[in-house]
């Protein structure tokens, strides 16, 4: 399987013109997973809510239609962040859509700073199955809580696509660890640029990347470069849970004396 993502700088409140830039990424040759990054299309910073709201979209909507067409029209399965609009609730949300029509909806779990004032949290993570391998999805902020990449562990999961909009320096770093520990494929899609406004200052640092299982970097890229990158991948590798022939990082937990 060969997979990848879009790393580039969103303009803020412009869907269409985000669209553009997608359109204009694709290559010849196209990864057959393309993970983009957190709100991919809108933009991050709202200044409040009632902003937020303007740029919200049920699904199916316009956006996720375009998305639809481009995938099948690609044949490439896109995992974008965007904004979700359900009845009043907004959610900071992600989704998968296959050439084929499929699509999985993960809503954030975790929010992050000021987003507790504008979305909604989600309320479970999954795992569901594409081309043979078993993927999970998680957005940004997700990645500072163990358990969340565990859990998608203990459900199966063997690509974790992470669509962010990371603004501290170790983030990445750290998605290698969690790798290690949970010996999954890691596919971080991080936006580059700065937005500013409403008091708020956020310098994205770029540096997507692909960690494969055990910690080691497939793949990474500069935090102002921009583009399409991939890199192929066997996900049956992260079905071997074995440390050495003596440890197995799922047997060999000790859960009677965790405390949680």
């Amino acid at each position: 399987m060969r997979i990848g993502f879009y790393q580039f700088s969103p303009a803020f409140g412009d869907i269409e013109k985000n669209l553009e830039m997608l359109r204009g990424s694709f290559a010849k040759e196209l990864p057959h997973i393309l993970v983009l990054p957190e709100l991919a299309f809108t933009g991050y910073n709202f200044v409040n809510r009632e902003e937020a709201i303007k740029y919200a979209e049920e699904i199916p909507g316009p956006l996720f239609e375009e998305i639809r067409s481009l995938s099948k029209e690609k044949g490439v399965a896109i995992s974008t962040g965007f904004l979700e609009r359900v009845g009043d609730n907004i959610y900071n949300s992600a989704v998968f859509v296959s050439p084929e029509g499929d699509y999985y909806v993960y809503r954030k779990v975790h929010l992050f700073y000021k987003e507790k004032e504008i979305f909604s949290p989600g309320d479970r993570l999954f795992v569901f199955e594409y081309r043979d391998a078993k993927i999970g999805m998680l957005i940004c902020f997700d990645w500072i809580f163990p358990e969340a990449m565990r859990t998608l562990t203990l459900m199966g999961a063997e690509v974790i696509l992470h669509h962010a909009n990371l603004v501290l320096p170790f983030c990445q770093d750290a998605m290698i660890t969690r790798s290690i520990e949970n010996r999954v494929f890691i596919v971080t899609a991080n936006r580059t640029g700065v937005e500013d406004r409403g008091g708020e200052r956020y310098v994205f640092t770029g540096r997507s990347q692909v960690v494969a299982p055990g910690g080691k970097l497939l793949l990474r890229v500069g935090d102002e470069v921009t583009g399409v990158f991939s890199v192929d991948i066997d996900p049956d590798i992260a079905g071997d849970k074995n440390i050495n022939r003596f440890n197995h990082l799922i047997m060999d937990r000790r859960q009677d004396i965790y405390r949680c």
